[in-house]
Parts: C-alpha cells; sequence; structure tokens
C-alpha cells in the first residue's frame, strides 16, 4: 500500500508520525512539496517517507490519498487533479462535504472524510469518519479510535467540537503561566498542568458512566476550592461562552 499526503502541515505531520511508528503495513508515504520544511524533517525521521514533485505525482503513485490541505487551498486545486476510481481518498478538509468532494474529484472512488487530531502521532484519541468504512476504520483503529458517523449533518457536530483543541491548550498554557508568575519555573509548571489534565481526562473516561455531570458534582465539595472554582466560572459565563462558540463553529460548518 502506497499512501500520499497533499498538504504538509500540522495534521499530516501528526498522521505520518503515527503511521510511521504503528503496525500499519505500506510501501512509501509520498508528500506534497508545498511545505518543504515539514516534508524534509519526516523524510529525515522516517526512511519510507519521500517528497513528490508535484501533487498529481502522489495521485498517480498511491492506493491512498490524503487530503490534508485549508478549505480554500482544497477548493483551488483538488478539481484540476486527475484522480483513480481505484483510489480510497480520505478527506481532512473541515468545510468541504461529502457532495463537493464527489464533484471536485470526479471519479466514483471511496470518498471518507476524517477528523484526526496531533495526539494521533501518539496513536492516541478519537478519528471520526464518515461515511463508515471498513477499511478506514481498521486504519485509524490502529493509530487511536474511529468513530463511525451515520451522516454528514452529525459529522458536522464532531467537527465543530474538534475546533476547541486549540481552546483547550490555551487553558493549559493560561494555567501554568498563572503558576509561572507566581515563581514556579515553567518546566515544573507545565509539566504538573499537563500531567494534571492527562490523570483527569484518564479518570473521566473510567469513571464518568453515563454523563460527565457525575464527575462534576462529585468533584465538588460544600464550601470548597473546586465548587467555588465551578460558580464563578459559571457567573462569568465560561460554560455559556464555551457553548456559544460551538455553536458559531456549527453554524459556519452548515453554511457549506
Amino acid at each position: 500500500m502506497k499512501l500520499g499526503f497533499i498538504g504538509t502541515g500540522k495534521i499530516t505531520s501528526s498522521v505520518v508520525t503515527g503511521i510511521c511508528r504503528s503496525k500499519i503495513s505500506f510501501k512509501k508515504i509520498l508528500l506534497s512539496p508545498r511545505n518543504r520544511n515539514v516534508g524534509r524533517k519526516l523524510k529525515r525521521k522516517f526512511r519510507k517517507v519521500s517528497i513528490a514533485k508535484n501533487n498529481q505525482e502522489i495521485i498517480n503513485s498511491c492506493n491512498w490519498v490524503f487530503l490534508a490541505v485549508t478549505p480554500t487551498v482544497g477548493e483551488k486545486i483538488i478539481k484540476h487533479l486527475r484522480f483513480r476510481s481505484s483510489q480510497t481518498i480520505v478527506s481532512f478538509i473541515s468545510t468541504m462535504t461529502l457532495p463537493q468532494l464527489k464533484k471536485a474529484i470526479k471519479v466514483k472512488a471511496k470518498i471518507v472524510r476524517a477528523i484526526p487530531l496531533p495526539p494521533i502521532s501518539l496513536r492516541k484519541g478519537p478519528v471520526p469518519i464518515f461515511p463508515p468504512n471498513k477499511k478506514v476504520k481498521n486504519f485509524f483503529n490502529k493509530l487511536g479510535t474511529t468513530v463511525e458517523i451515520g451522516n454528514e449533518k452529525l459529522s458536522k457536530n464532531f467537527w465543530a467540537t474538534s475546533g476547541m483543541y486549540a481552546s483547550f491548550y490555551e487553558l493549559l498554557s493560561t494555567m501554568s503561566n498563572w503558576l509561572v508568575k507566581r515563581g514556579i519555573k515553567r518546566d515544573k509548571a507545565q509539566k504538573y498542568i499537563t500531567s494534571l489534565f492527562v490523570a483527569l481526562s484518564e479518570d473521566a473516561v473510567v469513571n464518568s458512566k453515563k454523563d460527565l455531570k457525575h464527575l462534576v458534582k462529585e468533584s465538588q465539595t460544600p464550601r470548597g476550592l473546586n465548587e467555588q472554582g465551578v460558580k464563578e466560572l459559571r457567573k462569568a459565563g465560561f460554560y455559556r461562552s464555551t457553548e456559544k462558540t460551538l455553536n458559531s463553529i456549527l453554524k459556519r460548518l452548515n453554511k457549506v
């Protein structure tokens, strides 16, 4: 199996790293020449990775093609590429719907939309896919946990939540910087905050039962620190703002 990536940004780097560290069997990975710095780093790191002369070379050489460009770039370049009906095409493009992809690709290839996130480089995290596809499901199960979605309307909700991972990192950064301002060395501050949230996430997976609200309630004691934290953030509109942001992202996705 030969894998090709159109686009060489952060997500491509994460997916390629995950693939090369996994048990997925493949002959080679071919990268587009657009971002040569990322491409060269991956080529130096993994012997089966090489850089194509152009995007059409990737289409001509690979069985599986991953579309990992921005929506604007995708709309411009995909329609000019000559795909084959025997190919499996996996799109990471957030705002190009399945009908739009089919129209741009032109041939009756297997097209699947997927939402990988940076932890895929560690072979961790969920990867929602639409439409359900057994081969693609098995592929991403070796890089994390595949979540099959029955229809495109539902898939947009997953895309919306995936648009919040940078906000999560911003929260970690804010808390870490708060500790640094109070005299704690940055490496210790970051290690503490990141380890704390890893532990909390793992605890949530195991102990959340049917509803995460169970943990919210269980984690608070009357007049305790966590009760104060929840009340003050709620009063400041933190949680309402989070929901409002998700609605805004979903609204943008629904426009296409």
